[in-house]
Parts: C-alpha cells; sequence; structure tokens
C-alpha cells in the first residue's frame, strides 16, 4: 500500500502554494510540519481529491487517484481543519447518517459508531446534541467520522487544536493503533504530536518539501545549533527579541537559564544542549518567527536536507 505524490503541484496565478512536492508515504503515521501558509492543507486537499493540481498527481497504489473516483473516497478518511456538522444532530444520529453516506449497513453502523464514541472518550455523550458540545468535544467527534470506513489512507489536518493534553495523548494512542496498516497523514503545529508516533516527517517550506526524514534524524540534524546560556534577569527580555529562544527557566535565585538556537554561542558562558524535535522546528523555521534571522541556510538545514 502506497500513497504517492509525484511532482505535485497547485498555483495560484504566479505564486505556488505547493512547489513540485515528491513523497512515497506507505503505512504508517507521516507527519507534516510547517510555518502557516507553507502549503500543507494544500498539499492535503489535494491527497484527498479536493483539489485539483496545476500539475503532477496523486497515486494510491500506482494509480491516479482522479482515474479512481469514488473508489479512492470509499478508502479514504478525512478531518479537515473545520469539518462541517449539523448541530442539531446528536453525535450518534451524526455518525450513522455519515455511515450511510458511506454505504455501511444499519446494524454494522450503529455498532462501530458507538465503538467509535468511546474510543474518543465520547461513550456517555451520544444522545446529546452537537451543538452543545465544546469545541474539544466537536473535534473528537471528526476524529471519530474520519475513520468510521475504516480507511486505508487517513489525511488529518490539525487534528488537535481544541483538544487538551489528555485528550491529545488519547488521540495520539488512537492514531497509533489505527495507523499499523494505514497510511496516515498528520499535520500540526504541535511538535510532541508527532514526535511520539511519527514513522517520518515531512517538512514544508515556501510551498516545496524542504526536509524528509525520521524524528530521530531531525533532531540529528539539530545538533550542534541548541545552547543553553545562565544569565540575568534584567538580559531575558533582550536575548528573546534577539535570538531564537526555545524556552526560559527562572531560578530562585533570580537568575534564568536560557534555550536558544543558532549556529553558533552568540550569550557568553553558553554550553551545548542535547536537541528535540522542538528545537529543530524552531532553527528550521527561525527565519519567518517575529525575531530577525539569517535563514535556513545553515549546518542544520544541509545536514536535514540529506534526509529529503
Amino acid at each position: 500500500m502506497e500513497l504517492t505524490f509525484d511532482r505535485l503541484t497547485k498555483a495560484y496565478g504566479v505564486k505556488a502554494a505547493v512547489d513540485c512536492v515528491s513523497a512515497q508515504l506507505g503505512p504508517g503515521v507521516h507527519g507534516l510540519l510547517g510555518a502557516n501558509g507553507a502549503g500543507k492543507t494544500t498539499l492535503m486537499r489535494m491527497a484527498c481529491g479536493v483539489l485539483r493540481p496545476t500539475s503532477g498527481e496523486v497515486r494510491f497504489d500506482g494509480v491516479p487517484i482522479e482515474r479512481m473516483g469514488g473508489g479512492y473516497r470509499a478508502l479514504l478518511g478525512y478531518l479537515p481543519q473545520d469539518f462541517g456538522y449539523y448541530p442539531e444532530f446528536t453525535a450518534l444520529d451524526f455518525m450513522e447518517y455519515l455511515a450511510a453516506l458511506k454505504g455501511i449497513g444499519r446494524h454494522a453502523a450503529r455498532e462501530r459508531s458507538l465503538e467509535l464514541l468511546s474510543a474518543v472518550g465520547l461513550a456517555g455523550e451520544e444522545r446529546r446534541r452537537i451543538r452543545t458540545f465544546s469545541g474539544g468535544m466537536k473535534q473528537r467527534l471528526g476524529i471519530a467520522q474520519a475513520v468510521l470506513n475504516d480507511p486505508a489512507v487517513l489525511v488529518l489536518d490539525e487534528p488537535t487544536a481544541g483538544l487538551d493534553p489528555k485528550e491529545r495523548v488519547r488521540f495520539r494512542n488512537l492514531v497509533a493503533s489505527f495507523a499499523q496498516d494505514k497510511v496516515v497523514l498528520l499535520s500540526t503545529h504541535i511538535v510532541s504530536d508527532v514526535e511520539s508516533i511519527a514513522d517520518d516527517i515531512l517538512v514544508m517550506k515556501a510551498g516545496a518539501l524542504a526536509m524528509k526524514g525520521t524524528p530521530a534524524e531531525l533532531i540529528e540534524a539539530a545538533r550542534g545549533t541548541v545552547w543553553e546560556a545562565e544569565v540575568s534577569a534584567s538580559e531575558v527580555e533582550k536575548l528573546v527579541a534577539r535570538l531564537a529562544v526555545a524556552n526560559v527557566r527562572h531560578q530562585s535565585d533570580g537568575s534564568s537559564i536560557v534555550r536558544y538556537v543558532s549556529d553558533g554561542p552568540e550569550v557568553p558562558r553558553s554550553v551545548p544542549a542535547a536537541p528535540t524535535l522542538e528545537d529543530f522546528y524552531l532553527y528550521a523555521f527561525r527565519d519567518e518567527a517575529p525575531f530577525p534571522s539569517p535563514g535556513v541556510s545553515s549546518r542544520a538545514a544541509r545536514k536535514g536536507a540529506r534526509h529529503a
């Protein structure tokens, strides 16, 4: 089983939202990271057949999805950033309605719907109208409907938006259990959501595929770019404005430990620190953050490019 992007491009006028992206995705979880406007949602909508590419194509097991038509849609589960629902439906009514649209028999639909509502933490809420749900509950319902037809290809666009940390852990476990025999493409801004479950990660930048590798490979690409320094409280604000600061830990003696990413030490008495995937993300996209930066023509980006 394989989902293939072959020189996939989507242009609006002279601007390419997705620029000649090629990748092969087999069974497992494939994380999709990138800043706002990097082209993630456009790529996922083309993967679902919602958008037609300007050039290139998406193939499933070697067959263009445009040629597969409804056969591909039957294999697909999709959770967009803002999924549509009927506010007056109960959660169970909504699930059974979608099951009917997907051709699932009535008895099987009831059983499957209740199973999935329980899996996403909505057991006991199935008779409530969706309009009464919190944002997190609606998002969990969206996740349940995306896997209703036991899809071979599961596309999740920012699925953990609105979920609290406990719900995000439940979601990660759920996706991991689904992904053993499915192609899962998962876009998120929350790095920890893909760090623990992704088999590999695609990093998009300005519409192009900048890097691709396992979480361990991308973390290794950031080695030598992460630093920590103990500074006075009065220095912290200036450093945050000047550097790509990952975090600040305030100490009981009034000093602070500043963790930042850079090609080299930029603060006196800086010591190297072991990188994380969040450090890699901050480093790779530091030119798109609200602080000045020379860009990603650095050692970490060059090392990461070897995994593309």
